[in-house]
Formats: structure tokens, C-alpha cells, sequence
């Protein structure tokens, strides 16, 4: 029987991934992948196992970015265009890559998921310019096939670990498309419903959610990733720029960190 202490942890767990993913236009996963594989173990809990916890992020990512993406189209934060050229390249491949992870061990998707997050952590330290990161959704340019290619490339990679992407994927809108910081947020959360619900759609029909825990993790979720979404649209660019580095970074050297304690056991 699954503990009454373990919902609550989802609960608490989906709030924070939920409030980022407003915040930070993130669907929550580079948070919470880290968050259910390592702290359950510190409070006693029992473990969720690396492919049961890529089938609640997905889930989790799913619902708190839909929440949230109807915040920033009420702002008038997406770019139509963009949502379209990537978002379809990403349901593609990422619902090609859940259905193939089915097939992996939890070893090979943890460095998937670690090289991954340690090439977005890298990108996000390089300098850039914050000067149109106010610009409207209508107001956006962007170069088409290369949004494709890069959703193609990226999208089998985050299927296979269970990601809609936000953490790979915003830091090729800002720095090889060239997207204003508040667009690309808001896009990115638009995008992500396509991935998502690719990846959940492979999760669920091949066995890799558990629905009482999902049911908990959506319960902290939903609610605050609309508070999040308020608190990005107030906050400067350029604190959300550096927090979502952080983000990023903290987690990228903390799987790597697990992956590299398993190697030399």
C-alpha cells in the first residue's frame, strides 16, 4: 500500500514544479525528474524507479503547462508561427522516442537525460542581448526550417526520457532562433503541449503511469502554475534568464554527479 506521506510529497512536489513551470515557461521536468528520483529517499519514502518517475513528470509537465499557456495567450506572449514550425517537429519525434524508451534501461536514460541538461546549462551562460525581450508574439521573426530541424533533432531525445523539453528547447529559441526572452517563454509552453502530449500519450499506453500518484502531483501542479505565470510576467528578463540557468545548471551537475558515483561503485 503506497503511503499517505508519499501523496503529500507529490503534492508539495507538484506546487513547485507547477509554479516554475508558469514562471519560467518550463513544463517542470528538469525540476521534478531530480526532486522524485533523489529526496523520497531522504524522508523514507519508497522509490519511484527512473521510468515511473518519466511517466509523472510527463504528466505533471502536461497539465501545469496547459494551465499556464492559457495565462500567456491572454498576454499576448506566443508566436503562433513558432508553435507551429517547432511544436509539430517536437510531437513527432517525441512520441516516436516514449514509444522506443519502453525498450531502454534506467541507466542509458539518465545519461540521456543528463547530457541533455548539461548542453541547455552550457548554453544558457552565454551572453545575449535583452533588448526585444518585451516584444509582442505578432512582432516575431524566426527562420522556419532551422525551427523544424531543431525540433526534429531534440524531440526523439526528450521523448525517450519522458521531457517536454522546455529546458533544451528555450535555450535554442534564445540563442540559435533568436527569440525574445517573454516570447519564448510563452511559446515554449504552447510548444510543449505538443511534445507532452505525445510523451504522455507513449507513457500511458505502454504502462508507465501510475494514475493515484499522477492524481497527486496534479493536485499542487495546477493550481500554482497560474501563479507562476503571474510572477514571470512581472519579474525583470533578466532575473528570469539567469533563474533558469540556475535551474538548469543546479540539476545538470546533480544527475551527473549520480551518474558518476554509479560508474566508479
Amino acid at each position: 500500500m503506497t503511503p499517505i506521506s508519499l501523496y503529500l510529497f507529490l503534492i508539495a512536489a507538484g506546487g513547485l514544479g507547477g509554479f516554475l513551470s508558469g514562471m519560467l515557461g518550463i513544463g517542470g521536468g528538469i525540476i521534478m525528474f531530480p526532486l522524485l528520483l533523489y529526496v523520497p529517499a531522504l524522508f523514507g519514502l519508497p522509490p519511484l524507479g527512473v521510468k515511473g518517475i518519466t511517466g509523472l513528470t510527463m504528466t505533471q509537465g502536461f497539465f501545469a503547462t496547459l494551465t499556464a499557456t492559457f495565462f500567456y495567450r491572454r498576454e499576448r506572449l506566443i508566436s503562433k508561427g513558432l508553435v507551429i514550425s517547432l511544436g509539430l517537429a517536437l510531437f513527432c519525434s517525441s512520441l516516436a522516442g516514449s514509444l522506443f524508451s519502453k525498450r531502454m534501461s534506467d541507466g542509458p536514460l539518465l545519461v540521456i537525460y543528463g547530457v541533455l541538461a548539461l548542453f541547455a546549462a552550457i548554453m544558457m551562460l552565454i551572453p545575449r542581448s535583452y533588448a526585444n525581450d518585451d516584444l509582442s508574439g505578432e512582432h516575431v521573426d524566426f527562420n522556419s526550417p532551422l525551427a523544424i530541424l531543431c525540433g526534429a533533432a531534440t524531440g526523439f531525445l526528450l521523448g525517450m526520457v519522458g521531457q517536454a523539453g522546455a529546458f533544451i528547447i528555450i535555450p535554442i529559441m534564445l540563442y540559435v532562433l533568436k527569440i525574445p526572452l517573454r516570447v519564448a517563454l510563452g511559446s515554449m509552453l504552447a510548444i510543449g503541449l505538443f511534445s507532452a502530449t505525445a510523451g504522455i500519450t507513449g507513457k500511458i499506453a505502454t504502462g508507465q503511469v501510475r494514475f493515484d500518484l499522477a492524481a497527486a502531483l496534479l493536485a499542487g501542479a495546477i493550481p500554482m502554475a497560474y501563479l507562476g505565470g503571474k510572477a514571470g510576467r512581472k519579474a525583470n528578463t533578466k532575473f528570469l534568464r539567469w533563474l533558469l540557468a540556475a535551474v538548469i545548471s543546479a540539476s545538470a551537475i546533480y544527475i551527473w554527479a549520480d551518474i558518476l558515483r554509479e560508474v566508479y561503485r
